[in-house]
């Protein structure tokens, strides 16, 4: 049904005629620009050329680097690269959607090759190997594969894809054995914990540990995407720690982190989303674009699942306070300093994408529009490749991070123009 609704919006919708450019001196300018389909692919493409490593395919740190060895060598985060691989994905349903065969067939092949690399990489999905070089040792790490993969599963049906998610939604829910953590969900005051400490000898979490926004609503995201794929006459299992949940199994978990994260994570009034809670101290009010992000798919899917107006009605409060008061500055999404924060946008566009087009909310578009032009129209041209702060030009042959610029291609190929 999206795919549909994404050809005819692809179709129809118009593009607005203004977009932010800017000068040498990085003042932002306005002048008449729109952006086409033959853009969206040439920004996706020039992602790919600077900072995808063409040999291993996983993709780099930045452009500085010739090849992703590892963690400090050039390899981006390991949560940032099913990010990249959603981008892929989205990318093969583009142009499925336009009917180009060619494309089609080439993205299905990229999305095979992005997840082999990823494989080879990071210890065969082994989830239980927690070597902090090319394993796993965050909660919410592990979670935001359990999410692509199952998205992979649901728009492929590779059945390795539905194996590895539950795998990874069991590491996260109940812990290693292994590793001797005892999971991320806390089942004596419920929320999920970010990590556990010390990496290489576990101690139990405690009542005081932090309870991310990025471990939870990812984790409802989780719960309700392989709630939308796995099969419907499984039996509960009988194991403490089951390889596997039912649909109703997955629908329960998802509706209990939800409501715990409502409790204490989000602004009820203006549905700004608290990065963290500690115990029962008071939530840390600083609001970031992917945790509004994840608010806004976790609101939708349970929406989806359940037919609950409130979810729906919390996904759009979510996506308000995003648009009209952390974007207000230059009416444009922000841009975080730091290393890895520049993938907030990709994000973002994977879960605005649900709410406007799984829920109709397409008063978003203008503004989303509005990003991708002046974030295009400020690239290095001689690469194709944007930055992350949206409203300044970004000067040719730039070292960029592959996290900045991932922001504006995943935007284009989620909210493509009109011809």
């Amino acid at each position: 049904m999206k795919s549909k609704i994404l050809l005819a919006l692809t179709l129809s919708l118009g593009l607005s005629a203004t977009v932010c450019a800017a000068d040498d001196s990085g003042k932002t300018n306005q002048k008449t620009h729109a952006y086409t389909n033959e853009d969206v692919w040439a920004a996706y493409e020039g992602f790919n050329s600077t900072l995808l490593d063409s040999n291993k395919y996983i993709y780099k740190t930045n452009s500085s680097y010739p090849s992703a060895v590892d963690r400090g060598n050039g390899a981006a985060a390991i949560w940032c690269q099913p990010i990249y691989w959603d981008m892929a994905m989205n990318a093969y349903k583009l142009a499925k959607a336009q009917k180009n065969k060619e494309k089609t067939a080439y993205y299905k092949t990229l999305s095979e090759k992005i997840f082999a690399g990823n494989k080879a990489q990071y210890c065969h999905f082994d989830f239980d190997d927690n070597n902090e070089n090319t394993g796993w040792f965050i909660y919410d790490d592990i979670q935001w594969w359990t999410i692509t993969l199952a998205r992979a599963y649901q728009l492929f049906e590779n059945d390795e894809y539905l194996k590895l998610s539950e795998a990874s939604f069991k590491r996260v829910w109940y812990g290693s054995e292994k590793v001797g953590d005892t999971g991320s969900y806390d089942k004596e005051n419920g929320g999920m914990f970010w990590q556990w400490q010390p990496i290489r000898n576990p101690n139990p979490n405690k009542p005081g540990d932090g309870k991310m926004a990025c471990i939870n609503f990812p984790t409802v995201v989780a719960a309700l995407t392989l709630f939308n794929n796995v099969p419907k006459n499984r039996k509960e299992s009988a194991d403490a720690r089951p390889d596997y949940q039912t649909k109703a199994q997955y629908l329960a978990k998802g509706k209990e982190i939800y409501e715990w994260g409502v409790e204490n994570l989000l602004d009820k009034a203006t549905g700004k989303i608290a990065d963290s809670r500690h115990g029962n101290g008071n939530p840390a009010w600083k609001a970031h674009v992917y945790n509004q992000a994840t608010f806004i798919g976790a609101s939708v899917l349970l929406y989806k699942a359940t037919g609950e107006k409130r979810y729906l009605d919390n996904a759009i409060l979510g996506a308000d306070y995003t648009v009209n008061v952390m974007s207000a500055e230059h009416n444009l999404l922000p841009f975080e300093g730091g290393i890895e924060q520049g993938i907030y946008t990709a994000i973002f566009a994977e879960y605005i994408a649900m709410l406007v087009y799984d829920c109709g909310q397409t008063q978003y578009i203008p503004f989303l529009k509005h990003t991708i032009e002046c974030g295009w129209a400020n690239r290095d041209k001689t690469r194709n490749v944007c930055g992350g702060e949206y409203h300044k030009k970004l000067p040719a042959g730039a070292e960029i991070d592959s996290y900045s610029a991932s922001g504006i291609p995943a935007l284009m190929l989620l909210f493509p123009a009109r011809k």
